[in-house]
């Protein structure tokens, strides 16, 4: 058990694989079964008591780096369309993006992953960023798809894919780290072809999942603001954003296999344009980070159980639950509306979109998971918090 926050049973063994109960406290898994190597389970337990230990200093101080890293590169071509590489294309826009920063903003280190055209491991990429210090990780890269007509913008935040196209998304970008020498023992085990593997990052995507998807919010708007097409911020497990201890996001900048994007994005135009909207999102986010952030010491929660009480002393209650993560989250969408956090057992819980009424929560829900996919309904009877079923049953819904 780790502070009381997941606990693993073992069912049965074979020769090659163990199969696990894991049982996390009111998280995104519920008495799950699957199948992983032995390694992949002690990776879990290692990468969750790292999780657990991240401290919130790095949200108690303005935002004064920025690592900017280019996918793929050297012997990594990344995606191959008619005319060009997602290496070559995504380069140029991350450099220009840091020269926009520095251009303009004072006091903002901008740092490179690669500033030129040669191979950099995925854990490489998030050492960089985090022996910097860095505030906020961005990596750029390039999308492709079976069919030439899809087309458009979309950015991701680290989590657990909710569908086969943003599984497919993760697994093409995690397959470059087969360039890398003994990449099996590098990566404990892990194999981007294989779903089980992605377990991890769903019990990884809480730390800064409210600021990162915060800055993705702010790129997508950008990014579309000139009529392109919005495919929205979603979530996968990417293992370039796995280690890095900051929020951060993976913009895919448009579909290279789509002829008409890929001349767009393959052109200098195209690149400012992409490059001065990464820029203004970044603006807009460093602008309420630091105002946000200048406090020498965390914030007194918002709003506990005792204030819900105080609130709502008697009745039936339903809200969604965003977030639950072990250091208070503070920056949210304010599309959103209030956002209550809760205390429960060494973890903070920030719920939102308060109603009496399942169907109104069910609507609720619908529209949260448009920046929180993996959201889910909490209910209460006055402070307390009991299941939907009961809540349901009680107010005869």
């Amino acid at each position: 058990m780790i502070h009381n926050m997941i606990r693993i049973h073992t069912i049965s063994k074979t020769k090659n694989n163990t199969i696990y109960d894991i049982e996390l406290n009111d998280l995104l898994l519920h008495n799950t079964i699957l199948t992983m190597t032995t390694k992949l389970y002690f990776s879990i337990i290692t990468l969750l008591a790292l999780l657990l230990s991240i401290n919130t200093s790095a949200q108690l101080k303005k935002l004064t780096t920025v690592v900017i890293d280019a996918g793929h590169g050297g012997k990594d071509s990344g995606a191959v369309g008619k005319v060009s590489m997602e290496k070559d294309i995504v380069l140029p826009v991350a450099l220009q993006v840091g020269k926009y920063i520095t251009d303009s903003i004072q006091g903002v280190n901008v740092v490179y992953t690669r500033d030129k055209d040669v191979f950099v491991p995925l854990d490489e990429r998030a050492n960089i960023a985090n022996k910097s210090g860095a505030d906020l990780f961005i990596s750029i890269h390039a999308n492709s798809a079976k069919s030439a007509q899809i087309y458009g913008a979309e950015t991701y935040v680290l989590g657990l894919h909710r569908s086969k196209d943003n599984l497919a998304v993760a697994q093409k970008e995690n397959s470059v780290i087969a360039f890398e020498d003994d990449y099996t023992n590098k990566y404990e085990g892990f194999d981007p072809s294989q779903p089980e593997s992605y377990i991890i990052f769903e019990l990884m995507q809480n730390a800064y999942l409210g600021q990162s998807i915060q800055f993705a919010s702010a790129v997508q708007d950008g990014l579309t603001a000139s009529q392109r097409e919005n495919r929205g911020v979603k979530q996968a497990g990417f293992l370039v954003l796995r280690q890095t201890s900051m929020p951060s996001v993976l913009i895919e900048i448009g579909f290279i296999s789509n002829p008409t994007e890929e001349a767009y994005i393959n052109s200098v135009e195209g690149q400012n344009e992409i490059a001065r909207s990464i820029y203004n999102s970044f603006k807009k986010y460093k602008e309420s980070y630091d105002n946000s952030n200048t406090l020498i010491v965390p914030s007194q929660p918002t709003t506990k159980e005792a204030e819900i009480k105080k609130e709502e002393p008697t009745g039936i209650s339903f809200y969604v639950q965003i977030i639950s993560s072990k250091n208070q989250q503070k920056d949210f969408p304010e599309s959103l509306g209030e956002v209550k956090e809760l205390k429960e057992n060494d973890m903070y819980k920030y719920i939102v979109c308060r109603t009496t009424s399942y169907d109104e929560a069910q609507k609720n829900l619908d529209r949260v998971r448009k920046l929180y996919p993996d959201c889910f309904i909490v209910a209460f009877d006055g402070a307390e918090k009991i299941s939907v079923r009961h809540a349901r049953k009680r107010s005869k819904q």
